[in-house]
């Protein structure tokens, strides 16, 4: 099948494909579902260990007949004691009734769509089970207002047996700031575009603008500002530059999706068009690099060297750096200078990277 014929996946249509998926299956029947659903795509998953909660709850009795979602049901029986929030408690908590939460992980499903780092799609989901939380109040604290009742927080305080479990695992398409599906190239393509519009529609202002110094003896000095900031206009946002860095780099002989997820956003605030991501590692060190003032940069070559091996990626420990967590930019500047230096060495390609990154930093 050419790839002029492969049907590009559609948010409408991964929702049919995840809306047909049996729970008691769905975490092995989720990649073949969506590969039936759209041919000619090679799909992979990835869970993320992040749990989140739904704002969705339910009121069951204890062989799991439904009553009502919480926050309906629970207004109408604070409007039976005329909002006496103290007289709603003490009546519910001599019933047998329970509530239900749903509790989420991220999964990423990816599937590549060329040779080039960007070519490929990627598609948010949450992995969500409804869980029996626990009585429909906290018997042993009076709750003091309304809301302690419409949207309990004390069942999330402790890890639910697997027995506790009603529903589920179920798939969701994740619409989180307009990032559930994204064709990441041509993200890319609107990162850059949208910053350039930006920047572009602020021309006139930033050719007026000047900065003022006072030099020896009181004098103030005037420079433009595009005197002092060249290229300006030229600026490559830090998603374009992570994936340039990617080709550029050892890590480039790998794909970028089988380390990394992206949590993509694509939303309007205030009149302003917010375009970008923020990367996810998928695999991990065990610990985190900190520089240190007694560190030497030889101890720091062999340090990255161990998180290259560990995740299984050459020069993986550049791109964890410009994660933020997992490895500190002084670690960077540091092997940078020594680099600068020919105190250490480190492949062309990467050098190169890592020297551009350390003249003009990003990091997410």
């Amino acid at each position: 099948m050419t790839r002029s014929a492969v049907r590009l996946p559609d948010a409408a249509s991964v929702q049919v494909a995840l809306a047909e998926l049996d729970p008691t299956s769905a975490d092995a029947a989720l990649v073949p579902a969506l590969s039936a659903a759209f041919p000619g795509f090679d799909f992979s998953l990835a869970h993320v260990d992040d749990e989140y909660w739904r704002d969705t709850r339910s009121v069951i009795r204890p062989d799991g007949m439904w009553i009502g979602e919480l926050r309906p049901w629970m207004t109408a029986e604070l409007a039976k004691d005329g909002g006496d929030v103290k007289a709603v408690w003490t009546r519910l908590r001599e019933t047998d009734l329970q509530i239900t939460e749903w509790r989420g992980t991220s999964a990423f499903v990816f599937a590549p769509t060329g040779p080039a780092a960007a070519d490929y799609i990627q598609i948010a989901l949450g992995r969500e089970i409804e869980w029996r939380a626990g009585p429909i109040v906290n018997p042993d604290y009076r709750p003091w207002g309304e809301e302690e009742l419409l949207d309990p927080g004390w069942p999330r305080d402790k890890p639910l047996p697997d027995s506790a479990r009603l529903v589920g695992p179920v798939y969701r398409l994740l619409d989180r700031a307009g990032g559930a599906f994204v064709h990441v190239r041509s993200f890319l393509d609107r990162c850059d575009r949208v910053e350039r519009e930006k920047r572009e529609a602020k021309r006139p202002e930033m050719e007026r603008r000047v900065v003022r110094e006072t030099g020896p003896h009181g004098v103030t000095r005037e420079t433009p500002f595009l005197e002092l900031v060249p290229d300006y206009f030229e600026f490559v946002p830090r998603e374009v530059r992570f994936f340039r860095d990617w080709e550029a780099s050892s890590a480039g002989a790998q794909r970028v999706f089988t380390h990394w997820a992206l949590d993509a956003r694509d939303y309007t605030h205030k009149g302003e068009r917010e375009v970008g991501f923020i990367p996810r590692p998928l695999k991990m060190p065990s610990d985190r690099l900190l520089m240190t003032p007694e560190t030497t940069v030889h101890q720091l070559m062999d340090r990255i060297e161990a998180i290259d091996r560990e995740i299984a990626l050459p020069f993986g420990w550049f791109f964890l750096m410009t994660h933020g967590h997992w490895v500190e930019a002084d670690v960077g500047l540091a092997i940078a200078d020594a680099l600068k230096a020919q105190r250490v060495r480190l492949p062309d390609p990467d050098a190169a990277v890592l020297l551009c990154w350390a003249e003009q930093t990003y990091g997410f």
